[in-house]
């Protein structure tokens, strides 16, 4: 006998213009959004970028599940779902009559088509392992049952990520350049370099209650332009935006609204668990003592951060304070790299992604290390070469990246991650918090898991970031919490003025 669960139905630089802008909206049915990076594709099955998502999930593609500003799911692609006793099978009531942009039908013989894709050997899905696990099974054109070979509390979380989209078998291997999916907009333009439009899909289920029926994305790497940008009018949302030191004058600004957002992401020294001499864990704990966390925060997001200890961020469930494990303690790192029989100067390299976060706080950080006497060498690199080199090929001694998805504490149980990080006593706790049957004793053994990482040092934990979005005064449905990173075009639209 299945469980019958209840669901919802779905449904810089300070620049004073010397004239009043003119807002980039040419109707209410028009809005032009900032993002900080440029998508290497628009397949979010394809690699590891957050940025695909941002601007396909939801609007280009859609899921079985739909995450919601405060972290809940509902349903998208499906219409209700049913989840046996041990909490393995999945049971999914399709939505009818959907089709994709080039007129094929949706049914369960595409979910399956999707996730057996996401699940195969030449699969490029960050969430491969995931998918891995499922079993699909159609028992007919609009039922389809997902049979999970192990317990996951964030399984319905997990389908609505981009990671989930449903794709269409006949224009799957061309995602990454002609986007075809269920979503309430289509590709109208890609100018390479500067900006993405989404036109809106006429034939989309939601077309009559869907406000915005064209949408640019500009890609906006570089803090002052990007405030140059939403004080000429050129934007009207920019979202994550990491304008910091501009940010009072927009909050004393009529124009503009500011939301300040907690989030579930978690900035990280990345270390390469796999070279020496970083195999050592008294190496990593001597980097960990080194990097001054407040310093760190406030030379890469002007203070907009809060400290962590561990791969978890204040406000998720089972969270503990850690940063107290490896506090910061110059005189400590250097007894830890004298124990560890490391030479200084040691020489490595930190990596850096494009983000101001990244730049800025590398170099705070490579100030903190020679401290100790570590040299570590800064190489600028593209997001492409940072997918690439860093988390494909694991060439890299150091690097910086926020890890944005909110249930990724599993990615210590792979073997085969970036970072290198290998504990059979992480493996087995990890294992009991995915078959934990009560929610307090998984939050215990998510303690248990936060202490443990935090001890072996297995990367140097930064801080959870707090997302600034600053939009015209009169965009209405921005999601002031972020679970995840998406810009929900769906819920947007114009107030009168």
């Amino acid at each position: 006998m299945l469980n019958r669960r209840t669901v919802l139905g779905t449904s810089a630089l300070a620049i004073t213009p010397l004239a009043l802008p003119t807002w980039a909206q040419s109707s209410k049915s028009a809005m032009t959004l900032g993002i900080v990076l440029e998508p290497t594709g628009l397949d979010p099955t394809a690699n590891a970028s957050s940025s695909i998502g941002e601007i396909t999930l939801y609007n280009l593609y859609e899921t079985l599940t739909k995450i919601n500003p405060d972290g809940s799911v509902s349903p998208l692609l499906s219409e209700s779902w049913e989840v046996s006793p041990d909490l393995k099978t999945y049971t999914f009531k399709l939505r009818r009559g959907v089709k994709f942009h080039n007129g094929e039908p949706f049914n369960a013989h595409t979910v399956k088509f999707a996730f057996d894709r996401a699940a195969a050997e030449k699969s490029t899905n960050k969430d491969k392992r995931t998918f891995a696990n499922i079993s699909t099974q159609v028992v007919d054109e609009y039922t389809v049952v997902l049979l999970n070979k192990e317990v996951d509390p964030d399984f319905l979380f997990l389908m609505g990520q981009a990671t989930a989209i449903i794709t269409e078998p006949k224009s799957a291997d061309t995602n990454a350049t002609k986007p075809v999916g269920t979503g309430p907009y289509v590709l109208a333009g890609w100018n390479k370099g500067a900006s993405i439009t989404l036109s809106q899909y006429p034939a989309h289920r939601q077309v009559a209650a869907i406000k915005l029926k064209r949408a640019t994305f500009k890609f906006i790497s570089d803090p002052a332009a990007q405030t140059a940008a939403l004080l000429s009018g050129d934007l009207d949302v920019f979202v994550r935006v990491p304008a910091y030191r501009s940010l009072a004058q927009f909050k004393a600004n009529p124009r503009f609204q500011v939301i300040v957002s907690g989030s579930r992401a978690k900035t990280i020294l990345a270390m390469n668990n796999a070279r020496k001499p970083l195999d050592d864990v008294r190496v990593r704990r001597a980097i960990s003592a080194a990097v001054d966390r407040k310093a760190v925060i406030e030379g890469a997001v002007d203070g907009f951060g809060v400290p962590i200890g561990s791969h978890y961020v204040p406000g998720a469930p089972g969270y503990v304070d850690t940063t107290g494990v490896n506090p910061f303690n110059i005189d400590k790192a250097k007894v830890l790299l004298k124990e560890a029989g490391v030479t200084t100067p040691l020489e490595l390299t930190l990596t850096l992604p494009p983000p101001p976060y990244a730049r800025q706080g590398g170099e705070v950080i490579a100030a903190q290390l020679a401290k100790i006497g570590i040299n570590a060498k800064i190489q600028n690199v593209e997001w492409a070469q940072w997918l690439s080199g860093v988390y494909g090929n694991k060439n890299y001694d150091l690097t910086i990246v926020s890890h944005v998805e909110p249930f990724d504490l599993g990615n210590y149980a792979k073997a085969d991650y970036y970072w290198g990080y290998q504990s059979a006593k992480f493996n087995e706790l990890y294992t009991r918090i995915k078959t934990a049957p009560r929610p307090a004793d998984r939050a215990k053994l998510l303690a248990d898991a936060q202490r443990l990482l935090a001890d072996d040092a297995a990367n140097v934990f930064l801080f959870q970031p707090q997302w600034i979005t600053i939009a015209h005064k009169n965009v209405r449905g921005l999601w002031r919490d972020m679970p995840i990173f998406v810009n929900d075009l769906s819920a947007l639209s114009w107030a009168s003025a």
